[in-house]
């Protein structure tokens, strides 16, 4: 794979909800009935697209949510080189049978990166793609290429380093992803505005060894779900507190539920953090 020069690295946050999605299922509240599309919440995934040294367009997935169907239509995605997953975790998984239409369109697999737990889960929940020989019918069904990966090796693609992180979540241990051009790794000083960047979503506690891979960040994308606590992810004051300790010129909220207005939120917000909406681009194009 090319590590060339890239151009035009960007993040799109493609959702930005919590496992329920905003306006959740017949809930009336302020947030779900808000006329402020920023408050539309699908669940929670990224991509991440470039053009490679041969000016050839990238794109790499963050997680499959279950709306990654509506999403990519949504953002306007032509194309999927791979996918990296942070855990197995419903809302990240269940919009993987929607890949196939990127095999069709391109003509090749899919390269899948997660760690060893998450390819179980996946091989068990996609049978049907990973073991395609016991199918009764040959039907239109995704081609994927599995790849285990193991916290800390990073993966290299086309000119982007893809370095998992630990996380947890609750007493799950996941990963998040340190993502960073490879020509500028070693560089105090990267020409894409926001790398190197880390999304880490789905996070209630960061390990200490962790912290040192969050330096030196322009970007940091981390999980906020609601005002109060919650065993399993980070309330909004606590993520503050972790971005106020990463120091990164700009940190974006994640994985918010309902109980989180956008516009209210951010007002309250340290210069420097902001709730993330679906569909905004980072850099802007």
């Amino acid at each position: 794979m090319s590590c060339g020069v890239i151009s035009n690295l960007s993040l799109t946050f493609l959702g930005t909800g919590t496992s329920s999605g905003v306006p959740a299922i017949a809930c009336a509240c302020e947030v779900c009935a808000s006329a402020d599309s920023r408050d539309q919440r699908l669940r929670t995934s990224a991509a991440v697209q470039w053009s490679d040294a041969d000016g050839l367009p990238r794109c790499v997935l963050i997680d499959c949510s279950p709306d990654l169907r509506e999403q990519a239509l949504r953002a306007g995605l032509k194309r999927c080189d791979a996918v990296f997953f942070t855990h197995n975790h419903v809302d990240h998984t269940w919009g993987v049978d929607e890949l196939r239409r990127f095999n069709l369109v391109q003509q090749h697999a899919i390269d899948v990166y997660a760690e060893r737990p998450t390819l179980d889960h996946l091989h068990r929940v996609y049978k049907h793609i990973f073991d395609k020989s016991d199918n009764i019918d040959d039907a239109f069904v995704a081609t994927l290429v599995a790849h285990e990966i193991t916290v800390p090796h990073a993966v290299e693609m086309h000119g982007v380093r893809f370095e998992p992180i630990r996380l947890l979540h609750g007493r799950l241990p996941i990963v998040g992803y340190r993502i960073e051009p490879v020509a500028a790794r070693n560089s105090a000083f990267s020409p894409h505005a926001v790398f190197p960047l880390a999304f880490c979503t789905d996070v209630s506690g960061i390990p200490p060894e962790t912290y040192a891979r969050l330096g030196g960040l322009r970007t940091l994308i981390l999980d906020a779900l609601r005002p109060r606590r919650h065993p399993t992810h980070l309330s909004l004051d606590e993520a503050v507190s972790i971005a106020a300790q990463v120091g990164a010129e700009q940190t974006y909220f994640i994985h918010m539920s309902h109980d989180l207005a956008h516009a209210a939120t951010c007002e309250s917000l340290p210069e420097g953090m902001q709730l993330a909406h679906d569909g905004l681009t980072i850099p802007p194009p």
